[in-house]
């Protein structure tokens, strides 16, 4: 089981995708706006970390860059779920340090897929530390 933290300011969006994520297994903290988020994703250390671009009090690419360029963080895949879809708006993301851009409305298993592949690589690098 798989703990995951999705940042997710959109109550529907974010009731759904919970019951998701625990109907296939994954523990699942949420976060409201960008500063919870970011201060759940240093406290609990999440497996992966779902995360919305467009936030209240900071934004999605912020997030991710703050984390994936701090040592200690910046092993916790992110998959960035979003409406923010242009290409200019994806490569942002990437370079903020994404491991996947997925413009929202996505595929669930397609979501479920990519989780698996890199919780999956997150568990082999956790052996050969």
């Amino acid at each position: 089981m798989a703990k995951i933290l999705l940042i997710e300011d959109s109550k529907i969006s974010r009731k759904i995708m919970e019951a998701e994520l625990e109907k296939k297994g994954h523990s699942c903290i949420s976060a409201t706006d960008g500063l919870e988020g970011l201060k759940k994703a240093k406290e609990m250390m999440p497996d992966l970390i779902l995360l919305d671009v467009m936030l209240p009090s900071m934004n999605g690419f912020k997030i991710c860059r703050l984390l994936k360029f701090d040592k200690r963080y910046k092993k916790i895949p992110i998959i960035m779920l979003t409406t923010r879809n242009e290409q200019k708006d994806q490569k942002i993301g990437l370079a903020t340090g994404a491991d996947v851009y997925m413009p929202k409305p996505f595929d669930p298993d397609e979501l479920e897929a990519e989780m698996q592949r890199l919780l999956g690589d997150r568990s082999r690098l956790k052996k050969t530390l």
